[in-house]
């Protein structure tokens, strides 16, 4: 700029030194006001990063394919075996479908008198009963977890202290059967805790807690404790009750329990026996109707409401055949038993 104002000394030459002053002034301005930041690669170690770049763009790729790959894993861990397909075990039909109604079985709706209460006579009859049926003819897995059951009943209670324990639970569901027999019996509706309701054990008060909503839908009881026998089977039972729940005539199966069952599965064998006592009543000439319906109720001794599973027309029948199975099963052991008494006599 000194230069300039040799050379030039005409007006222009101030108007250029003007000129050249505000530019030299605004470029100071803008550097005061506006640092160079400084670039986000001003760290990295160039050389590193250009011999990393250089080594991902110098390596090979791999020749291998899924099909070589494939051949390689045969070749170390043998070829790959195929799982079949699950197949569902078809399910055994009984030799004898023995019909679960009577055809020739009365169907009489009278529905007025006292209960049906049939007892028991084992003087007049030796058929099994359904009872020990399912328990002579129980599968191995059932059989397993039984006995472990009671292998660590034993473990945490002691030979004799199992025993007072199972005496305890067979005395609570009997308390509980009279109980209910009394209540339903005497046709009253029954609520726990009110004036006028009859006092059972205490034992039982917790079960009865239990199933209180339940029996505000039984209605019209037409058998309690009532024993039951299919002549042309040769079985007989002792069904807890058959009335009508919610509208629909049922055999009424009771149970106790320690632990909840919430689900149909978790009731075992009962099913099974609820099937067995309903086709015994269809064709037992002391009952005039026929039952196509079942109910089990699971009660809890600490009065929690109680499980009730519905077994409709459907599935009892699914049931029966079950149960004629078992029933075969139960034959064919008997006349084992006696072909090997009979060997060893001779």
């Amino acid at each position: 700029m000194l230069t300039l104002s040799r050379v030039f000394v005409s007006g222009s030459m101030i108007v250029c030194q003007s000129t050249a002053l505000s530019v030299s002034y605004f470029s100071a301005c803008h550097c005061l006001t506006y640092p160079k930041k400084n670039s986000p690669y001003s760290a990295v170690d160039s050389e590193r990063y250009s011999s990393l770049v250089k080594a991902v763009m110098s390596s090979r790729v791999s020749s291998q394919t899924p099909e070589s790959l494939q051949v390689e894993d045969e070749h170390i861990y043998g070829p790959v075996v195929k799982a079949q397909k699950l197949s569902r075990p078809e399910m055994r039909e009984p030799k004898i479908l023995h019909p679960f109604l009577n055809p020739e079985g009365a169907l009489t709706t009278d529905e007025s008198g006292p209960p049906v209460h049939i007892q028991l006579n084992r003087g007049k009859s030796f058929a099994p009963s359904v009872t020990r049926i399912l328990q002579q003819t129980l599968s191995t897995e059932q059989l397993f977890y039984l006995d472990r059951w009671k292998r660590r009943m034993v473990a945490e209670l002691g030979e004799e202290g199992f025993k007072q324990y199972s005496q305890s639970i067979f005395k609570q569901g009997k308390l509980f059967h009279s109980a209910l027999e009394e209540i339903l019996m005497s046709g009253v509706a029954w609520t726990p805790g009110t004036s006028g309701t009859p006092e059972h054990p205490p034992d039982v008060q917790g079960y009865l807690q239990s199933i209180s909503h339940i029996l505000e839908d039984v209605r019209a009881v037409r058998a309690i404790e009532s024993t039951v026998q299919h002549g042309p089977l040769n079985y007989l039972g002792v069904v807890d009750c058959v009335a009508r729940y919610r509208g629909v005539l049922c055999v009424i199966d009771w149970k106790t329990s320690e632990k909840p069952k919430p689900f149909l599965s978790n009731t075992y064998d009962n099913p099974v026996q609820v099937a067995a006592y309903a086709g015994a009543l269809n064709a037992d000439e002391n009952y005039e109707y026929q039952v196509e319906n079942g109910l089990i109720v699971v009660a809890y001794k600490d009065g929690s409401p109680a499980h009730a599973h519905r077994l409709d027309s459907e599935l009892m029948s699914e049931y029966w055949k079950t149960w004629l199975l078992r029933l075969e099963e139960f034959t064919e052991q008997r006349a084992n038993q006696g072909s090997t008494a009979s060997a060893e006599k001779k």
